[in-house]
């Protein structure tokens, strides 16, 4: 059985939390949280010695991050939905509700997708070369089986003239 790892647990006095104390409250790691600032999730002050400042607001920033993503929810998405927030308000629960509720739209159309995609895997696996007469992998919309069958991924040329080649000099050889 694993040991908990004990949080550090920062003085209310502190107002601005390092990457580090950051870090060991929300359980993102440093790389974590500078990417998050480099995708405008978060954001940071520096000191005159140019170290990152965050404020205590962030790791609420950085549950919701987290926990959306846990969900499935693309980061430009998350980071739509924290622009609509007042600058350095932290997300609530109603935030939560609120964008939930529009993502899940989005997260229902996705399962739907993945389900399709599962049930139909099993129809190409013993093909090797997805040429089935229609193929829900490689043609999902299925959008030139009227007219041709397999996977294609070319539009059809229309045959033309056949170009008559062109015979290659002849070199020149020593003898």
């Amino acid at each position: 059985m694993g040991r908990l790892r004990r949080v550090p647990k920062i003085p209310e006095t502190i107002h601005e939390l390092t990457v580090g104390q950051v870090a060991a409250r929300s359980g993102a790691a440093v790389s974590a949280l500078h990417f998050y600032e480099s995708k405008g999730l978060i954001s940071s002050r520096r000191t005159v010695g140019n170290q990152r400042r965050y404020t205590r607001d962030t790791l609420r920033r950085v549950a919701f991050v987290r926990a959306a993503q846990r969900v499935g929810i693309p980061l430009a998405t998350i980071r739509e939905a924290l622009a609509e927030l007042p600058e350095e308000r932290t997300p609530n629960r109603e935030d939560w509700a609120r964008l939930s509720e529009t993502w899940r739209v989005e997260l229902d159309e996705r399962i739907k997708q993945l389900n399709r995609l599962r049930d139909h895997l099993t129809d190409c696996i013993g093909c090797g070369c997805l040429s089935l007469d229609s193929c829900i992998l490689s043609n999902p919309n299925d959008t030139s089986g009227d007219r041709i069958t397999g996977s294609r991924l070319l539009p059809e040329r229309k045959p033309g003239p056949t170009p008559t080649p062109t015979p290659a000099p002849e070199k020149n050889r020593c003898g």
